[in-house]
């Protein structure tokens, strides 16, 4: 790893987090049923407090208080993690790297026992148009095949799921402010160890950081996917707007 892929690393990240964000502003402004929207968002807030939840265990921070669903959302409160300086970085991360990882258990479930057309999702590469391409064509593939060559009734089912889950990628605003120090001190640590030049140093962070990119890459395919499902909203609050 040298610092472009580092960089490259932290580029994705930062667009998982603003393009889960948008799509959460997105399905809120479309859906004109609070109800219908809290029910969207219901288990991927659940999944987010959980992951937040796995994240204190590992890091030793003791659980006052776990609040799984709300109207506003969902909060965990908790102790001083055991584990200094990056302890709030990964409680407030756990979501960034949980999540995508229950989704590909998701999509494993769904295509192998429920009938579902859903081809194994490899991490796309986005450093390539070539990449990008893919992954538009084998994420519109999916749905042309579940809902119209063999309709599969199980796909819509995973379609909720799926976009439920991508809503709640984002960290909170609070989850970011307990972040902020762990993130300069990983940042800083990362490059440090890159412009050392120690090639067992370098390929250890490669290690670390291998499976990270992954999850990234596999959320940023699974918003495509909650994007895309997003669209018969828009076109009705496209529709209704007009009307009015």
């Amino acid at each position: 790893m040298d610092v472009t892929g580092f960089f490259s690393f932290i580029l994705l990240a930062t667009l998982v987090i603003l393009i889960s964000a948008g799509l959460d502003r997105l399905y809120a402004r479309v859906i004109p049923v609070r109800t219908l929207y809290y029910a969207i968002r219901m288990p991927g807030v659940v999944l987010h407090e959980l992951a937040h939840v796995f994240g204190c265990l590992i890091t030793g921070a003791r659980i006052t208080k776990v609040v799984l669903f709300s109207r506003g959302g969902g909060s965990v409160t908790y102790s001083k993690p055991a584990l200094p300086l990056l302890g709030n970085l990964i409680i407030s991360s756990a979501p960034l790297f949980v999540l995508p990882v229950v989704l590909a258990c998701l999509t494993w479930l769904f295509g192998a026992f429920l009938g579902c057309f859903l081809p194994p999702i490899l991490p796309p590469s986005l450093e390539t148009t070539a990449g990008i391409v893919n992954m538009a064509a084998t994420t519109i593939e999916i749905f042309i095949t579940n809902i119209f060559t063999h309709t599969n009734g199980w796909f819509f089912l995973y379609l909720y799921l799926a976009a439920s889950i991508i809503l709640s990628l984002s960290p909170s605003g609070q989850d970011l402010k307990n972040a902020v120090l762990g993130i300069v001190i990983f940042v800083t640590f990362c490059l440090v160890v890159i412009w050392s030049g120690c090639a067992p140093a370098i390929a250890l962070l490669s290690l670390v950081i291998s499976p990270m990119s992954t999850a990234f890459s596999l959320g940023i395919m699974y918003e495509m996917i909650a994007f895309i499902a997003s669209v018969p909203f828009v076109i009705i609050y496209g529709l209704t707007t007009r009307q009015i």
